[in-house]
């Protein structure tokens, strides 16, 4: 009979004269599953923090959960016909299936709709009544008389206000586009997200937070924490930009019923504002983990409080919350240190949840990537300071060069060799090595490696985690150079006693390799300690009890002669490029599009399976296939059905918020400028984008990048590896507005102005095989940085 499993450990609380840290990630919103910019901006990087925090031996619990009330849950119930509670027991289970995939280690992942969360917000709510920072105020609403209804912010959808923003899905909350933050009634046209009508505005009572009055306390608050937090620089930006416009009343109460209830009898039919009830959370997810949940929460001097999120979350963390917790007066442990991340931007474009691009927990998942190899990446991507993008190429070429041949190969060098047979290696046993550091190459070794840790640890202590992962891997490299220049396959026959230095030193880089990753990829360090023959349970540790990491500097001494180590194999799998076209293909698109891609690429090969071997015929070639009959789909994919004009740029600017693109304004000969966004910034410099004609791909499919919409493509030729990009430009004579057509199709096609100008250097067209049609120049596809153009099908005119 199986024994039963035993008991969770119990509950850690602070334990005084020790360093206790409270780590919290900004709570995943329930509605959807997580994509990998979701992973890296919150849960993946606090998980590194508080296990670093653990290696360390610090008293660190690391709490989350999903954020489970308001609107957004109600819409997606709406969506999928059933009630917001099922929504959430759907995804809360899906959120917490795809963290323990990536290896995220919680003390508590729990729920924000629980007895814990309506008891501790209430309780909040009640001391800001009692010490009068709470106001009642009428406020003009929309409501559906279709449905009958207020429309909270998120039941409206409408055009943005902001100048030069008029995104047309702008939400009644905040504008996914600009992230500036509205009113439902300030949208332009605003529809009801449930039926679609045109809602009506009304006078409705709320409650709400007096910012301006709990100023004076918010800001020496955030004078004093900022600096002795350390915060990163983009949080100071977002919170100064929130007190530079002015605190203002911000209303806690919403016209809803998923959520906790307002306990006052005039409110009695509302419920909390989930930005006012969501950061609460951490508190009541720290309750359900502990009933002495006040010991972390309500003990400023002995607990340190990091949070980790993304950058629009940050005004809600630096103050609304901390507005909030102020207001009830009780002494509680304030936020000290704020980490936020920029984008991570997805190929070309942005991840999104709501529109299902990019990939996503479940997906990652499923193309046998470990998970190492994914923590690894977004780590050594992460959008520290600036927007940061995922790319397969990328993904391979770190995968390849710094984890396999770098980092993998030093470990399998130097454990294969001790497990060789005796004559040939060590027999699995870690030979004596008296006297190392009297080893001048050995000694350097050393030096070095403890310089590394020391950038580590300072890194790490300022969360500074890509930093950290850089310091750490550095020691590899240089591992691998030492087993190099010391040649100890020589050194085996020639000086037995300096090949035992250079080998039980390189076990010990192994070990200290081992704990200094752990933070970053566990499933990796596991692997290495089970290579070691070391429990996986054992406490990695560098440091000795009072956290001094002198052992860094003898790395010899990590492991015991005598000590005998198990069987090594390789810890890393090459990606291979056709592994990565076939990832870039199959996760290209939205999810829904994704979903209908086995049928279409069913239909695509049929198509070349006909063409194939068969040229392209312009439109007004006479060339017939077999059988007489002349292809629909070819006369669809037709280089003449390439609407390429002449433009001139009237204008160009930087994208607002996204440092590879440019926006461009390009007349085409049309009565208003075409509004284009281009992948150039680090080929062209934006001095020479300025009034000067290019080549437009016209009738391309509108496509939003990075929040603005793209209604046309800049031609631009590259080499084969995208390091030197050029436009393609129209001859000196050319009209603005004049449109490219193709000739002489027999042989190389060329392409010219109406068949008049001059030509330019082999302009051709192919079918590929799996049937998209690929615009070339000078043998070269037609180009921006964000990738070949590509074309499936012309439909309505329009290529997608």
């Amino acid at each position: 009979m199986a024994s039963p499993p035993p008991p969770p450990p119990p509950p850690k609380l602070p334990i005084p004269g020790r360093r206790n840290i409270l780590i919290t990630s900004a709570l995943p919103y329930v509605n959807n599953v997580p994509h990998l910019g979701n992973i890296i901006g919150c849960v993946l990087s606090a998980d590194v923090f508080a296990r670093y925090c653990r290696l360390r031996g610090y008293n660190a619990i690391y709490i989350c959960g999903t954020d489970e009330y308001g609107t957004a849950t109600e819409t997606k119930a709406l969506e999928e016909k059933c009630s917001p509670k099922e929504i959430c027991d759907k995804y809360h289970a899906i959120h917490d299936e795809v963290y323990k995939w990536f290896d995220i280690k919680f003390d508590k992942f729990g729920r924000t709709s629980s007895p814990q969360q309506t008891e501790v917000c209430q309780s909040i709510f009640h001391k800001l009544m009692e010490n009068k920072w709470l106001a009642e105020n009428t406020m003009q609403q929309l409501y559906c008389d279709t449905c009958q209804r207020f429309l909270a912010d998120r039941l409206v959808e409408g055009k943005c206000p902001t100048e030069g923003c008029n995104y047309e899905a702008a939400r009644g909350d905040q504008c996914e586009n600009c992230s500036k933050l509205l009113n439902p009634t300030e949208l332009i046209d605003p529809k009801c997200k449930v039926c679609k009508n045109t809602p009506r505005i009304r006078d409705t009572d709320h409650l709400f937070l007096e910012l301006p009055l709990l100023s004076d306390k918010l800001v020496n608050y955030i004078n004093n924490t900022s600096v002795a937090g350390m915060w990163s620089q983009n949080a100071i930006q977002a919170t100064n930009a929130w007190l530079k416009e002015g605190l203002k009343q911000r209303c806690i109460t919403r016209d809803l019923k998923w959520g906790v209830p307002v306990p006052h009898e005039k409110y009695k039919d509302k419920v909390f504002y989930v930005w006012f009830d969501a950061p609460i959370g951490y508190i009541s997810i720290t309750a359900s983990y502990t009933p002495d949940w006040e010991k972390w929460w309500k003990d400023p001097d002995n607990v340190e409080l990091f949070q980790f999120m993304g950058k629009d979350n940050v005004p809600f963390h630096t103050v609304m919350f901390p507005s909030t917790l102020l207001g009830t007066g009780e002494n509680w442990t304030m936020m000290k240190t704020i980490s936020v991340t920029e984008y991570l931007n997805y190929e070309a474009g942005k991840f999104s949840k709501s529109h299902g691009i990019g990939v996503f927990g479940n997906d990652a998942k499923i193309t046998n990537i470990p998970p190492e190899v994914w923590r690894y990446y977004l780590l050594m991507n992460r959008p520290e300071v600036s927007d940061t993008l995922f790319t397969w190429d990328d993904l391979q070429a770190k995968l390849n060069s710094e984890l396999l041949n770098n980092l993998g190969n030093f470990i399998n060098r130097v454990l294969s060799f001790v497990a060789k047979p005796a004559g040939a290696g060590y027999d699995s046993i870690i030979p004596d090595a008296p006297n190392a550091e009297s080893h001048p190459l050995t000694n350097a070794l050393a030096e070095k490696t403890n310089k590394w840790v020391e950038q580590y640890l300072e890194a790490m202590e300022k969360v500074k985690l890509k930093q950290g992962l850089k310091s750490a891997m550095a020691i590899s490299s240089d591992g691998n150079a030492y087993l190099q220049e010391s040649q100890f396959w020589k050194l085996y026959k020639e000086d037995p006693a300096t090949c035992a230095i250079v080998m039980k030193t390189s076990v010990g880089v192994v070990y200290l390799l081992a704990c200094l990753l752990e933070p970053f990829m566990p499933p990796f360090s596991r692997e290495v300690l089970r290579q070691l023959n070391m429990s996986p349970d054992e406490d990695l540790t560098f440091c000795d009890d009072n956290g001094d990491t002198a052992k860094a500097k003898r790395p010899w001494d990590f492991i015991p002669a005598g000590h005998k180590i198990g069987k090594p194999v390789p810890l890393f799998k090459e990606l291979t490029n056709a592994e990565v076209e076939a990832f870039r293909s199959k996760f290209a698109g939205s999810q829904a599009e994704r979903s209908s891609k086995a049928e279409a690429d069913a239909e695509a090969k049929k198509v070349a399976d006909k063409l194939k071997g068969t040229k392209l015929s312009e439109g007004s070639s006479k060339k017939k296939q077999s059988g007489g009959s002349k292809s629909k789909t070819a006369e669809e994919l037709s280089v003449s059905k390439l609407d390429i004009r002449v433009g001139l740029i009237r204008k160009a600017e930087k994208h607002p918020d996204a440092d590879s693109l440019y926006v461009e304004e390009i007349d085409v000969g049309e009565e208003a400028p075409r509004t284009v966004v281009s992948g150039l910034v680090k080929y062209i410099p934006l001095e020479e984008m300025q009034n000067r004609k290019v080549c437009v791909l016209c009738n391309l499919k509108p496509v939003a990048m990075r929040g603005i919409k793209s209604h046309a493509m800049v031609l631009a030729a590259s080499n084969e590896d995208h390091t030197k990009v050029e436009l393609v430009e129209p001859p000196e004579s050319a009209v603005v507005g004049e449109k490219v057509t193709f000739a002489g199709h027999s042989g190389e096609p060329e392409a010219s102005l109406n068949a008049k100008s001059k030509t330019w250097e082999k302009l051709s067209a192919d079918l590929h095989s799996n049937g998209e049609l690929v615009a070339c120049y000078k043998d070269v596809p037609f180009s921006t940085s964000a990738g070949v153009c590509k074309v499936k099908t012309i439909a309505n005119g329009e290529i997608r």
